[in-house]
């Protein structure tokens, strides 16, 4: 998730988040025992990235090495971002996690000479992050959060085979859900069904847009979007009564209301960042020669009150292979 401009989020009046200001007195980036401070930066708060952070942080204290984090949330705003960069560099850091594309932008535009892993980023080379994904070739590299979106087309036809019409909401500022949808186009050859398309620029406009696609689409993909996983309940809070599934990128927002997934796990994307992080610091590797990472298996799951409240049953082909929940 993951994007590239969330600047007219107005997540202060949805999302908790601590940090983004700068503080008093920031952690040296080594202490006299030998413990390392770096940073981590989250862009915004929800559940995905919260998962990615999380496991960044498991992952590289499960290595044994001494580390403290000096962990800030931008909430969703570019000058808190750049605040951040700029201490981060200020305080010399030897190493910067990143979750989600805006923040890894900004934390590479200021932070020439320090290494950088990310995480919760689709596409690395479309954010000009690196050269090139096998061999980054910059102080960047990472996990990646790209979708197996033709599984997710399928998921939907499975819960609504007869489905001609599909629907997608996104923000048209995010280049992640720009890069999702048009792979979505692409795996729409393989199936008689229509695309219909609702862009949104900040979190104001989901309820208008949600209730413009009613009526005109049979059920809802949301692609890993920042905006739209920040604002889940007000989506499914029009998608639920009118009976549309939604078919989500990731789990995150199945705790939203949505009805099924087979995407990525965060948290583990996270580890995997951990771990690359973890790398450089013991001096095995740098980001220019670590090629950008990515989840290999994926789990069905599907949220089971969801399921009943759209009076719809657990397809065939999933009985036996799909998680079910209760993600509320």
């Amino acid at each position: 998730m993951i994007k590239q401009a969330l600047i007219g989020l107005t997540a202060a009046a949805l999302l908790a988040g601590c940090g983004g200001e700068d503080k008093a007195q920031a952690p040296a980036a080594k202490a006299a025992d030998g413990t390392k401070t770096v940073g981590l930066v989250q862009l915004v708060e929800h559940p995905a990235l919260d998962a990615a952070s999380r496991g960044i942080q498991d992952a590289v204290k499960a290595r044994g090495l001494k580390v403290t984090f000096d962990v800030q949330n931008a909430q969703a705003d570019q000058s808190n971002l750049a605040n951040i960069a700029q201490r981060f560099v200020s305080q010399e850091y030897p190493l910067i996690f990143a979750v989600a594309t805006p923040a890894a932008q900004t934390m590479a535009n200021a932070a020439k000479n320090t290494p950088i892993v990310a995480t919760a980023v689709t596409d690395y080379e479309a954010a000009k992050l690196v050269i090139n994904k096998d061999k980054p070739g910059t102080n960047v590299t990472g996990s990646s959060d790209l979708n197996p979106i033709g599984a997710q087309l399928d998921l939907i036809m499975q819960f609504v085979p007869n489905a001609k019409t599909i629907g997608t909401i996104y923000n048209s500022s995010e280049i992640n859900s720009q890069f999702q949808v048009e792979i979505l186009k692409k795996e729409l050859a393989r199936y008689n069904v229509t695309l219909v398309e609702g862009t949104v620029s900040s979190v104001n406009d989901v309820q208008q847009v949600a209730q413009g696609l009613i009526g005109k689409i049979d059920a809802l993909y949301v692609p890993t979007d920042n905006i739209i996983a920040s604002a889940m309940p007000v989506l499914t809070k029009i998608t639920t009564p009118a009976k549309v599934p939604v078919i989500t990128g990731e789990e995150g927002p199945l705790h939203g209301g949505g009805l099924a997934t087979v995407g990525v796990d965060y948290y583990e994307l996270g580890k995997i960042a951990g771990n690359m992080g973890a790398d450089i610091l013991e001096g095995k590797s740098k980001p220019a020669d670590m090629p950008i990472q990515y989840q290999k298996e994926f789990k069905v799951k599907v949220n089971e009150p969801v399921l009943k409240t759209l009076g719809l049953q657990l397809p065939e082909a999933l009985k036996g292979k799909a998680e079910l929940g209760d993600f509320h």
